[in-house]
C-alpha cells in the first residue's frame, strides 16, 4: 500500500471514530503528495462541511469538481455550501447538475426546494419538495420544508397537513412544533398554538423563540404574569431577540407598567432601528410615564419619519404629538397599506339590497364599560326602529355590567363575535345583508380593520373612536362637523366627510351623576382656592401645555391644578417637573378612579376650570365635564383629534371658552380665575343650556345622525358614489 493510500485509510478510520480534526489534517497531509485525490478533496469537504467551515471547504469541493464531474454527490455538496455562503443562484445550479446525473436523489430535490424558499420562489420549492417526497414518502424534512413554504404562502390547512405528517415520522422535532405554534398563532387558534410551544420547548427546553410563542399566546389569553416570565426565559436564552423585548413591553402595558414598557421598548428599538412602527409605541409609552427627556428631538425625528414614508408608528401613536392632518393622513395610508391592505376577494361585489328597513352594523369591542359606550348608548336606543334595522357586532369582552345589558337592549340583534375570525364576521356581515356597517375604533386598540378590508356591506362608516382618517379606500365615510373637519381640510382624509350639523359627538342624556355629598378636603384639595382640573389621559399633556399651566398657577395665589392619574411614575415625574418650574410639588394634586361613573362625574364640581390639552383635545373626558356643570376652556388645534373640544363647547352655545392660541389661552384661565363674578355667569349659562343645547340633546342627535346615514344610503341606492353630505 502506498503511503498515500496509507493516510487515506486512517483519515477514513479518524472519520469513523468521530475525530474530526485528526481527519482533516491527514486528508491535508495526503494532498500535499497528491493534490488531484479527488476522494481525499471530497472527504475533506464532507468534514469542513459537518464543522460548518463552509468558506474553507469550497476550494476542495471545486477542485474536485474540476479534476472529475461525475458525482451527483459531489454537485450536491458544493450546492449546498453555495446555499450557506449566500450564493443561491450558483448553488441552484449545482443541484441542477446533481439532478442531471441523477434524478432520483430525494435529498438533492429537497435541497433544491429550499434554495427555492430562500428565493421567495415559494410554488417551485413546493413542486421541489413534493419531488422529495415521492422519492420517499418517510423523508421528514421534505415534508417539514414543504410545510413551510406552505405556511409563508398562507395556505394554511395544506400547511398544518405537512407539518402533521413530518410530526408522524419525527415526533420529537422541536422545530416542526415551533413552527406548528406560529401557524396556529397566524389563525389565532392560541389554545392549540400555546400546546405546540410547551411540546416544543419540553423537546428543546433552550429554544428562545418557542419561549417567546408561548409568551405570545399567554398574553392573547390575558394570563400577562406566565406572559412575562415566558418572554424573561426567552431573553435569558437570547438577549438580542427584538422580538421577546417587544413582547415584553406590550404585557407590561397591560399591566399598566410604563416605565418597564418603555425600557423594553427601548431595549428593542435599540436593537433593531428600523422595526416597524416601534418607535411610535415606544415614545407613546414613555409620554405615559410624563417623561420629557429629550422629547422634543424624539417627536421631531418621528414626524420626519412619517413624511419620509417609513413605518415609524401606527396612526394612533402619531396624535398624542401631531399638529399636522397631512402627516396623519400619511401615517394612516402606510399603516394600513401594510397592515390591514384591501382584500383581492371582497364580500360584498356591488349588489343592491332592498331591504325592508335600512339595515345598520355597528362594529365595536367596547360593548361594555368604556367611554365610547358611555356616549353611544342613549343613541342606540333612540334610533328610529321602523326606518332601521340595528344591530351590534360585538368583539369584545362581556363584563356582565348593567351598561352591557342596557346596551344588549337598545338592539335588535347583538353578535358576540369575539371568538370570530375577520373571515366569518364578514361573512355573518354578508349573510345579514347590512346596508351600512359602522367602525367604532378606527386603529385604536381591539380595532378589527381587517374586516372592513373585507368589504362586508356596501357603505363603510368611520365614526368617533378614532379622530382621524384611516387612510384606506374601504371606508367611505367619516361622521364629524364642521368644526372638526373644515372644507378645506377635506384633502387631507380619503373618508368623504358626512357633516352633522352641531358637534359630532354623541352623548347619553340619561347619565346619572351621584347626589352623593363630596368636599374638596376629601380629594385633598383647598377649600378655599381655585382649583384648575384635567382629567385627560395624562400622556396628553405635553412640555408646553404643562409650561402654560405652571405659569397660569404662578400667577394665581394659592391655586392647584387637579390631574387624573394613579401611575406613580408620572405623578413623580410631573411634580419634579413643576418644581423646575418653579412651582410646589404639592400644588400637582391627583385624582385616583372612582368606583362608578356617577362619582367620578360628581367629583367634577367640586373644581373651579377644567384646562383642556393640545394637540390632543379632551373628548369623553370634555362632556363629562360639561354634564357635570364644570365650564371647559380649551385651544383650538389643527387637526381632528386638536379640534374635539371647540365642536363639544359650539354644540353647548359656549363659544367664549374656545381660544385660538396659547397666550389667548393662559389669559382666558387667569381672567376667569381672578374674576369669581365672570366664572359665574358661565357656571350659570352651562346650567341653563345643559338640558336645551343640542350637545346633550340625545334625541335630537340621533335624528341629524340618520339623516346623515339616509343620504349615504340614498346615494348607494342610486348607485351614486359616496360624496361629502352636509347637513339640510
Amino acid at each position: 500500500m502506498t503511503p498515500a493510500e496509507d493516510l487515506f485509510q486512517e483519515a477514513i478510520i479518524a472519520i469513523n471514530a468521530r475525530k474530526l480534526t485528526d481527519a482533516e489534517s491527514l486528508f491535508k497531509a495526503l494532498l500535499q503528495s497528491d493534490p488531484n485525490h479527488v476522494a481525499a478533496l471530497n472527504l475533506l469537504t464532507v468534514v469542513l462541511m459537518s464543522q460548518e467551515r463552509f468558506a474553507e471547504a469550497e476550494p476542495f469541493i471545486g477542485r474536485a469538481l474540476s479534476l472529475s464531474q461525475n458525482s451527483d454527490v459531489s454537485f450536491y455538496n458544493h450546492g449546498m455550501i453555495l446555499k450557506k455562503l449566500g450564493k443561491p443562484i450558483e448553488a441552484l445550479e449545482q443541484f441542477d447538475r446533481a439532478l442531471q446525473l441523477n434524478e432520483k436523489s430525494g435529498e438533492t430535490w429537497n435541497a433544491r426546494g429550499s434554495v427555492f424558499n430562500d428565493l421567495q420562489q415559494y410554488d417551485r420549492a413546493i413542486s421541489d419538495f413534493d419531488k422529495a417526497i415521492s422519492m420517499n414518502e418517510r423523508d421528514y424534512g421534505a415534508h417539514f420544508n414543504k410545510a413551510r413554504s406552505l405556511h409563508t404562502v398562507k395556505r394554511y390547512e395544506e400547511a398544518l397537513v405537512a407539518y402533521d405528517k413530518a410530526l408522524a415520522l419525527r415526533p420529537n422535532l422541536a422545530e416542526a412544533w415551533l413552527d406548528r405554534g406560529n401557524l396556529f398563532t397566524e389563525l389565532k387558534r392560541h389554545s392549540e398554538a400555546l400546546a405546540a410551544y410547551d411540546r416544543a420547548i419540553a423537546l428543546k427546553p433552550d429554544t428562545a423563540d418557542a419561549w417567546v410563542g408561548r409568551g405570545n399566546a399567554c398574553y392573547e389569553f390575558k394570563r400577562y404574569i406566565d406572559a412575562l416570565a415566558a418572554y424573561n426565559r426567552a431573553l435569558a436564552l437570547k438577549p438580542q431577540s427584538v422580538e421577546a423585548w417587544i413582547g415584553l413591553g406590550s404585557t407590561s402595558w397591560e399591566l399598566k407598567l410604563y416605565r418597564e414598557t418603555f425600557e423594553a421598548y427601548d431595549k428593542a428599538l435599540a436593537l433593531k432601528p428600523d422595526f416597524e412602527f416601534l418607535e411610535g409605541v415606544r415614545l407613546h409609552a414613555k409620554m405615559h410615564c410624563c417623561d420629557w427627556s429629550n422629547l422634543a428631538e424624539e417627536r421631531k425625528h418621528l414626524i420626519a419619519a412619517v413624511r419620509d414614508g417609513k413605518a415609524g408608528t401606527q396612526p394612533f401613536n402619531l396624535l398624542g404629538i401631531s399638529e399636522s392632518a397631512d402627516d396623519e393622513l400619511k401615517c394612516a395610508k402606510l399603516w394600513a397599506a401594510k397592515k390591514w391592505p384591501p382584500s383581492d376577494k371582497p364580500f360584498w361585489n356591488g349588489e343592491i339590497y332592498r331591504n325592508d328597513r335600512v339595515a345598520i352594523a355597528y362594529l365595536s369591542p367596547d360593548f361594555h364599560e368604556h367611554p365610547v359606550s358611555y356616549l353611544l348608548a342613549g343613541l342606540f336606543e333612540c334610533h328610529d326602529k321602523s326606518k332601521f334595522r340595528i344591530t351590534a357586532i360585538s368583539t369584545g369582552p362581556d363584563d356582565n355590567s348593567p351598561l352591557r345589558q342596557r346596551l344588549k337592549a337598545s338592539f335588535e340583534q347583538f353578535i358576540d363575535a369575539r371568538n370570530m375570525t375577520d373571515d366569518e364576521i364578514a361573512s355573518r356581515i354578508r349573510n345579514e345583508r347590512i346596508d351600512i356597517l359602522i367602525d367604532l375604533n378606527g386603529f385604536t386598540q381591539g380595532a378589527r380593520p381587517g374586516i372592513f378590508a373585507r368589504r362586508p356591506a356596501p357603505i363603510q362608516v368611520s365614526y368617533l373612536g378614532y379622530p382621524a382618517t384611516m387612510g384606506t379606500d374601504y371606508i367611505d365615510y367619516l361622521i364629524a362637523d364642521r368644526t372638526l373637519v373644515p372644507e378645506r381640510d377635506q384633502v387631507f382624509y380619503t373618508e368623504k366627510i358626512a357633516y352633522l350639523p352641531d358637534s359630532y359627538q354623541a352623548n347619553d342624556g340619561k347619565r346619572a351623576i351621584s347626589d352623593k355629598p363630596l368636599t374638596r378636603a376629601e380629594f385633598g384639595l383647598p377649600e378655599q382656592d381655585f382649583v384648575f382640573c384635567c382629567f385627560n389621559n395624562i400622556f396628553k399633556i405635553l412640555p408646553g401645555v404643562f409650561d402654560c399651566w405652571m405659569r397660569i398657577l404662578r400667577r394665581t395665589d394659592g391655586s392647584v391644578l387637579w390631574l387624573k392619574t394613579d401611575y406613580d411614575g408620572a405623578i413623580a415625574n410631573l411634580r419634579k417637573e413643576a418644581a423646575a418650574r418653579g412651582i410646589a410639588a404639592e400644588r400637582l394634586v391627583f385624582a385616583n378612579r372612582m368606583p362608578s361613573l356617577p362619582e367620578h362625574l360628581a367629583r367634577h364640581r367640586v373644581a373651579d376650570l377644567f384646562l383642556d390639552t393640545l394637540p390632543y383635545n379632551a373628548h369623553t373626558t370634555a362632556s363629562d365635564a360639561l354634564w357635570a356643570g364644570l365650564p371647559f376652556l380649551t385651544q383650538i388645534g389643527c387637526t381632528f383629534a386638536g379640534r374635539v373640544g371647540a365642536s363639544v363647547l359650539n354644540a353647548m352655545g359656549l363659544p367664549e371658552l374656545i381660544t385660538r392660541t396659547q397666550e389667548e389661552y393662559e389669559s382666558m384661565a387667569l381672567e376667569l380665575a381672578a374674576n369669581p363674578d365672570k366664572l359665574l355667569l358661565i357656571r350659570n349659562k352651562l346650567a341653563q343650556n345643559r338640558l336645551s343645547a343640542p350637545l346633550f340633546n340625545t334625541p335630537l342627535f340621533t335624528r341629524h345622525i340618520e339623516k346623515a346615514l339616509e343620504s349615504m344610503y340614498e346615494r348607494y341606492q342610486a348607485k351614486l358614489q359616496p360624496d361629502h353630505i352636509y347637513p339640510a
